[in-house]
């Protein structure tokens, strides 16, 4: 929830605050995040810093997960594979192909 401060009369958002100085010092712990917020004026919990942390890293996740299933379907990539096989005379064939392009 957005908070009044009562100095300038705006409203500041406490999980924003905690991103933005996340990404000031990404090394900061978490005393020291909340040290460098209450310098500020803005009193932030430890619960709220490892909580902006967590979703922060499932974010992530999410992207790299995201970013895998782009890169194709392993079934559709085995086919291929198969196809390619077929194409130059086996698998035997294939394994000596990439042997020699592996030295």
């Amino acid at each position: 929830m957005a908070k009044q401060n009562g100095a300038s009369g705006r409203s500041v958002n406490r999980s924003e605050a905690v991103r933005e100085a996340i990404a000031l010092n990404p090394k900061a712990g978490t005393k020291e995040l909340i040290a460098t917020l209450a310098a500020k004026g803005i009193k932030v919990s430890h619960t709220l810093v490892y909580y902006v942390r967590s979703k922060q890293g499932q974010a992530r996740r999410k992207a790299k997960r995201e970013q895998v299933a782009a890169a194709g379907n392993p079934v559709e990539l085995v086919l291929r594979v198969k196809a390619l096989a077929r194409e130059v005379g086996g698998i035997k064939s294939l394994k000596q192909l990439v042997d020699l392009l592996a030295e």
